[in-house]
């Protein structure tokens, strides 16, 4: 009989500290993003919970059915789930007793901070499931922005990824790539981590501030004539 361990178990096993870590992070900074639109859209404290925990383990889910990777990173952490519970619950209290308005902008720091942090991270673990190169950027952009996408349709938003018109999956994308770079470059995977998620936070951030634009879609108001 074989011992081939199967690479799913190989690379649960080999997260290193720093990739955990990263992704504790980000998976904070989503939630924090989730709890702000939540209370936005004057949702209860289920729906607060639902979107927080949508939008802070969405995108790693959709990563990990698409390498086919068990269990899913949140199963098999799943003291994260009582941490997003206490999360919830503490930011509510703490907006409440402070009287603060949520706003979009403020949801935008904390989103951009998950962006980068999780472009990062996903890029890392489909590096270590030896996936092609584009396809390991591609799943690291799958996992910093699907769960917004999962936050804003269950807020009945266009998803702002698609609609915001500033940079978003794009900085995701080009941490992508300096994670492939660095791993390339022989930098020590803590390094690869921060320098990938650094570019695309600090991306994200810039297009907010000087409010960098995508070609956007230019329909013409009058109909075509007929005939």
């Amino acid at each position: 009989m074989s011992n081939t361990v199967p690479w799913a178990l190989s690379l649960s096993q080999s997260l290193t500290h720093t990739q955990t870590a990263v992704e504790a992070i980000a998976t904070v900074a989503f939630a924090l993003s989730g709890v702000i639109e939540g209370a936005r859209k004057r949702l209860d404290a289920v729906g607060i919970c639902v979107v927080a925990g949508l939008a802070a383990f969405g995108g790693g889910t959709v990563r990990d059915i698409l390498l086919d990777r068990r269990p899913l990173f949140w199963v098999q952490h799943a003291g994260w789930l009582w941490a997003l519970l206490v999360l919830c619950v503490g930011a509510m209290l703490f907006l409440r007793a402070r009287h603060l308005a949520p706003t979009e902008r403020a949801m935008q720091w904390p989103d951009a901070l998950g962006l980068g942090l999780f472009s990062a991270v996903g890029t890392q673990i489909a590096i270590d499931a030896h996936m092609p190169a584009l396809v390991a950027v591609l799943l690291g952009v799958v996992t910093a922005v699907f769960g917004g996408v999962l936050r804003d349709v269950v807020c009945n938003e266009i998803p702002r990824a698609f609609s915001d018109h500033r940079p978003y999956a794009v900085c995701a994308f080009a941490g992508g790539w300096v994670m492939v770079a660095a791993q390339a470059g022989g930098l020590p995977q803590w390094a690869s981590l921060l320098a990938a998620a650094g570019t695309a936070s600090a991306l994200r951030v810039a297009a907010v501030l000087m409010d960098w634009r995508l070609p956007a879609w230019q329909a013409d108001d009058a109909a075509p004539p007929d005939g």
